[in-house]
This record gives C-alpha cells, sequence and structure tokens, in this order.
C-alpha cells in the first residue's frame, strides 16, 4: 500500500498532538531526535514541521494530512478538508492595545483615535493575511477607504495601497513591539496573562482556533489513501468524543427500569441484562459527561450501585462509514 504521509505539528501544540495520537492507540520513538519519527502503523509515514508550513504542504500535496491550528488554516488561505476539530490548543486571536488607552476598547476606536493623531495606525503580527481581511472587513474601515488593502510590511516584500493603515510582519515577542514599534497587536492568546504582564488588553476576538486535522483534497480521492485516512479520522475523533462522555454500569430493580430509562441519556441504546438475582438488571451506556451530575440523584433513587469508567476512545465507525460511501 502508498503510504499516507503526516504532518504533525512542532512547538506549541506538540504535546497535546502527542499525547492524543498516543490515546488513538499510536506509538512514536525517535521524536526527541529527528524531524521524522516512526510510528507503529507501517502504513503512515511521519513528519515534524512547524504548524504554519502544514496548512500549504498539505493543499500542495507534499504530504496527505496534517495536524495543524485553525488561524494557519485560515492565514494560509489553504485548500485543505478539514476533516476533525481536535478540540487542544485552543487559543483566541485577539487584536490588543496598551492597557493605558482608555479611549480606546474597539478596532473602530484604534482607526480613529490614531489615525486623526498620527496620520496611520501600525500593527505587528505574524497573521499579516487574516489582520488586513479582518481591518478591511471592520465598518468605519470600509466608510473611510472602500477595497483599499491595508499595506502590508515584511523585509521582503510589500503588499496593499493603503500607507495610512500599515500591518507589519513580527517574528515573534510580538507583545513587546506596542507603543514604540506598534500600536497595537493581533496575537495569539490562551488565558491572556502574557498579555497583561507586558501592559496590554484584547479589544476584540477574531478567531477562535483549535487543532484541526486536515487532509489533501487529492488524497481523498485516491481510494487507499482515503480508507487510511479515515482510518486516522476515526481514531482521533474517538479520542475527541471520550473526553466527553463516560462509561456507567448500574444494577436496577426491573420495577424501576422504566423510570430510570426516561431520564437516561446514552450514545445509543443501553444494553440490558438479566442478573442472577430476580428480579434486577444491569444497564450498560455511555452518556455525556456534563448529564452526569445532574443524573446522580436519579441514579441514586431507583438504582443500586453504579461504575463509572473514562473510556479511552469512542470510535464513530457508523459515521465515518457513511463518509466513505458518500466520497
Amino acid at each position: 500500500m502508498m503510504k499516507v504521509k503526516f504532518a504533525i505539528p512542532k512547538g506549541s501544540l506538540w504535546n497535546e498532538t502527542y499525547k492524543t495520537l498516543e490515546r488513538a492507540g499510536y506509538v512514536i520513538s525517535g521524536h526527541e531526535r529527528t524531524y521524522r519519527p516512526v510510528i507503529n502503523d507501517p502504513d503512515l509515514e511521519l513528519k515534524i514541521l512547524r504548524p504554519q508550513e502544514i496548512p500549504v504542504f498539505v493543499a500542495q500535496g507534499s504530504h496527505d494530512i496534517g495536524i495543524t491550528g485553525l488561524d494557519w488554516v485560515k492565514e494560509t488561505n489553504a485548500e485543505v478538508e478539514v476533516l476533525q476539530n481536535l478540540e487542544y490548543g485552543c487559543v483566541k486571536i485577539v487584536l490588543a492595545v496598551p492597557r493605558t488607552w482608555e479611549k480606546v476598547s474597539t478596532l473602530t476606536d484604534l482607526l480613529k483615535e490614531k489615525l486623526s493623531w498620527k496620520g496611520e495606525v501600525k500593527i505587528a503580527t505574524e497573521y499579516l493575511n487574516l489582520t488586513s481581511a479582518y481591518v478591511k472587513s471592520n465598518e468605519y474601515y470600509m466608510e473611510k477607504y472602500g477595497e483599499k488593502e491595508p499595506l502590508i510590511i515584511t523585509p521582503w516584500w510589500r503588499k496593499g495601497e493603503n500607507r495610512d493603515v500599515k500591518i507589519i510582519l513580527s517574528f515573534g515577542a510580538t507583545e513587546a513591539k506596542p507603543p514604540e514599534n506598534a500600536d497595537a497587536i493581533v496575537d495569539a492568546t490562551q488565558t491572556g496573562l502574557t498579555l497583561e504582564q507586558n501592559n496590554l488588553k484584547p479589544i476584540e476576538n477574531i478567531i477562535k482556533s483549535c487543532a484541526l486535522l486536515i487532509a489533501n483534497k487529492a488524497s481523498l480521492k485516491q481510494k487507499e489513501k482515503r480508507e487510511k485516512i479515515f482510518d486516522v479520522l476515526s481514531l482521533l475523533r474517538g479520542v475527541v468524543d471520550a473526553r466527553k462522555k463516560i462509561h456507567i454500569f448500574v444494577n436496577v430493580k426491573k420495577e424501576n427500569l422504566a423510570r430510570l430509562m426516561g431520564k437516561l441519556p446514552a450514545l445509543k441504546s443501553p444494553t440490558i441484562s438479566s442478573l442472577y438475582k430476580e428480579g434486577w438488571v444491569s444497564v450498560n451506556t455511555v452518556i455525556d459527561k456534563e448529564a452526569f451530575l445532574s443524573l446522580l440523584p436519579d441514579l441514586r433513587k431507583y438504582t443500586q450501585g453504579l461504575v463509572v469508567f473514562e473510556p479511552r476512545q469512542i470510535l464513530p465507525f457508523e459515521e465515518i462509514g457513511r463518509k466513505q460511501v458518500k466520497e
């Protein structure tokens, strides 16, 4: 079988990616010494890359699948198929300004204040395209400049015609740029603590970004590769779903079974088995973690005892199977 090339991210997404793949049943070795670690699936070939690069390489077909953030899919405008939100590594991409600027609490405020005072606005960021699109969508900006694109500045090239609003490439330490090197920044934050420590305040949320499993569209049209890609998707979605569920076993009198069933949500339908003791049954089911505490009073009322497990995976074979048929 032709190997499926799988790009996984280094940096801030690495630890959670490694744990997720491990929980899915994969064993990865050699990642401490090489960017081409070995995985226990002979049909997969791993390579560790920067998350910024992965959407581009997957779109180009250098890799069949990859894990990266939504922020970099949006920033690169990569033509990829998003297979699964992996629901880790979540950050907010925010617009932030110095905390002392009390009059500035929105992008519109920033534009009005700085354009009237300095005649220009400078925003430092790694997210050049994302920031440009966001600024252009602002109502005040559209009224003042129409379809003009902000001037995007890097050491190698410049793009855009509106010199009043400049978006400047930051190579890191973006929080340190204001106020001397930029009026504002667009950057990723989890808790906002780093912004606060650098005397900045977020004024607008641009997007929420989490890790995604993405695929090359042409690879999904190749039968052998598609089968392996859906294997990976099944295992990773199983990990995502398992984080939200718990597996419970309870013993209940038959006379109370109907009452309990009326209260008990289930993944599909509960498994009910007769017990050796006459008049009793065992109920085995998977429920949402969020529902557990609200169900506890009924479980105490109608059941003899309760065993709770946290599942490692819940594999959605039926759902993935339907998608395969549609392809």
